[in-house]
């Protein structure tokens, strides 16, 4: 799962609500109002990290 920081907790909340435990990547708030240029950064300094999760078995 990839989410903004601002439903962090919430994530966090809800995943011990279900006892599940997913793998998420946090990315910054907020995405709505960001340039193509800023959207374009924020997926490649995700890009480790989710195939991190992708990959892990």
């Amino acid at each position: 799962m990839i989410a903004t920081t601002a439903f962090e907790q919430a994530a966090k909340a809800q995943s011990a609500a279900l006892n599940f435990d997913p793998a998420i990547v946090y990315v910054p708030h907020p995405i709505q109002d960001r340039t193509d240029d800023e959207i374009k950064a924020i997926a490649r300094d995700a890009l480790a990290p989710v195939l991190k999760m992708i990959s892990a078995t």
